[in-house]
């Protein structure tokens, strides 16, 4: 049974059944509450107190209930803000263990909406797609959907040759990596375009598949980014199926 704390209306008929003489056995049936907490409010009551200052003295110390907020040292601070100016969010300062943090991603980010820290000098601030937000750049007007990648080759996960594909945005937005990921060795490719639209990554994706052999890499998969828009050029002109 999960416990909960005595209410006012409860507070106060103790106090007045206390008045009234009657046993604790009787004021618990009738309540249904255990014997314990009831006890407690009696011997409160006992040294001259009323139930309004036992209901006091129960928020008063509530509040110094739960876990004390971390302070994190001054060295670690300096830390922090340093890498911030520097385009470092939370999560990569906390990720990448240079330094160790004495705090976890999630805690750091609400240091910075508590103002502990200047929420200004994070890189991206608020949401990345506020409420309400419409997609302005087009959208993709066929897709291959990923289901027709079991279909067409049975035995993807135990063979090589699929990869898996993203983009990693890099500062301010203006450049971005391109990461390829063999599902079965696990090797990772990372290929740098010029930018990061559809033609930049486009370009760069033809320059790569032009430098190794026809037919080595069997499929890729990407998700339904603006930036891999052109995908069915790349697979026409390379013979490879893109999903």
């Amino acid at each position: 049974m999960t416990y909960t704390h005595l209410t006012t209306d409860e507070l106060v008929m103790i106090e007045s059944y206390y008045h009234q003489h009657i046993p604790v056995s009787t004021i618990a049936s009738r309540l249904k509450r255990s014997r314990t907490p009831i006890y407690n409010v009696i011997n409160f009551l006992k040294e001259g107190h009323t139930a309004i200052e036992y209901y006091q003295q129960y928020k008063k110390n509530k509040q110094r209930c739960g876990r004390r907020k971390c302070v994190l040292p001054a060295d670690q601070q300096v830390y922090i803000k340093e890498k911030v100016s520097q385009g470092w969010t939370p999560d990569v300062i906390i990720g990448r263990k240079e330094k160790p943090i004495d705090c976890s991603m999630r805690t750091l980010y609400r240091r910075f909406k508590e103002k502990v820290f200047d929420e200004k000098t994070l890189p991206m601030k608020g949401k990345r797609k506020p409420n309400g937000h419409q997609e302005r750049r087009g959208k993709q007007a066929f897709k291959r959907n990923i289901v027709e990648r079991e279909v067409d080759y049975p035995a993807f996960t135990e063979e090589f040759g699929h990869l898996e594909g993203d983009t990693i945005v890099g500062v301010h937005h203006k450049s971005a990596v391109i990461t390829l990921v063999e599902r079965l060795s696990k090797i990772i490719i990372t290929l740098k375009p010029d930018g990061r639209k559809a033609s930049d990554i486009e370009q760069r994706m033809n320059q790569w598949l032009e430098s190794i052999p026809r037919h080595f890499f069997k499929s890729m998969t990407f998700d339904c980014g603006k930036e891999f828009s052109n995908w069915k050029a790349l697979s026409n002109q390379h013979d490879i199926d893109i999903y």
